[in-house]
């Protein structure tokens, strides 16, 4: 998969026509604690809070598309995924299914609803209840929207495509991963633009199916993924996610619980945003290799800021919350 500059350009004047650009900002605070310069891009601030929010915009232009006749769409989430194709889907006067793991966040949860979501629990974790979506759309007739698709990449690559064309000269960004579509937009991005900055991918040791298949060269399945980063937990890489970070990124850094739950402290102390687990992955990983970016032009993607009131509190007590 490649995206030329123009297919960049052209997926970018669909996403702002209904939202605006995030920002990218330094931030002293944390610029002096990494002893780096150090650019945050604020996906947080997005419609939904979360970067997804991109590829439910270009994933339902191309539907509309390509299969007018569509009654709806089905998906599996953790819930940015989730709130961006409830929210896409139902402004185009679509069905909206979809499917969560038993036990998912309260307010994902209700956000998805709140954008017209019908949403169904089910199963124990993301990768079982992905299945169960896919099984239930083709029953019931509904487009299956799975977590790489060429058109939510192309939406999801905007946000790289603002940072890059803002600052060409960063050194090194973080990107968390979940399924990829994240990290592939932004290694994408950076290709397509033509700017050499290096990509690094973060995972929560706890879901470390990208970094695993990375290191042995082939897709590794793990058989959990618990961790309050709810946006990484993922035990099942996707083929196409990781032909692309395999090669596209620099390394794959994994962070513990309590590194995120120190960066969301952080996140909030200097610059007073939201962060959510995988929202604050980056931050970590920027932090756990503070010796090797020191100087450096780096960037961090806040990713989304949807975090449950129940666990911000227990981190902003100092704790990392139970999954």
């Amino acid at each position: 998969m490649r995206f030329s500059r123009g297919e960049l350009e052209a997926a970018a004047d669909l996403v702002h026509g209904q939202m605006a650009p995030t920002p990218q900002y330094d931030w002293p605070g944390l610029s002096r604690v990494a002893g780096a310069e150090v650019w945050v891009k604020h996906e947080n601030h997005a419609p939904t809070g979360a970067f997804k929010v991109r590829g439910g915009i270009t994933f339902m232009d191309w539907l509309g598309r390509e299969h007018p006749d569509s009654p709806g769409i089905c998906t599996a989430t953790r819930g940015n995924h989730g709130q961006s194709q409830a929210r896409a889907a139902t402004a185009a006067g679509l069905r909206a299914l979809i499917y969560v793991p038993q036990g998912n966040s309260v307010e994902k949860n209700a956000a998805m609803r709140g954008y017209g979501a019908e949403l169904v629990e089910f199963g124990a974790d993301f990768d079982t209840a992905r299945p169960e979506a896919v099984r239930v759309a083709e029953a019931e007739g509904l487009t299956v929207v799975p977590p790489f698709h060429t058109e939510l990449v192309r939406g999801v690559a905007t946000y790289g495509y603002e940072l890059f064309s803002a600052l060409p000269d960063l050194d090194t960004v973080y990107v968390p991963i979940g399924c990829g579509s994240g990290i592939c937009g932004t290694i994408l991005a950076r290709d397509a633009l033509g700017v050499s900055t290096e990509v690094v991918g973060v995972v929560s040791e706890h879901a470390q199916t990208a970094k695993l298949s990375v290191e042995a060269g082939a897709m590794v399945e793990t058989n959990a993924a618990r961790t309050f980063a709810d946006g990484m937990a993922v035990r099942v890489p996707v083929k196409e996610a990781f032909e692309i970070y395999s090669c596209g990124a620099a390394r794959i850094v994994s962070v513990s619980e309590e590194e995120i739950a120190e960066a969301i402290r952080l996140y909030y102390t200097a610059t007073h945003n939201l962060a959510e687990g995988a929202g604050a992955a980056p931050l970590a990983a920027l932090m756990q290799e503070k010796d090797k970016m020191t100087g450096k032009k780096v960037g961090v993607i806040l990713s989304g800021g949807n975090i449950d009131m129940g666990w911000m509190r227990r981190v902003l007590e100092g704790g990392v919350p139970a999954v």
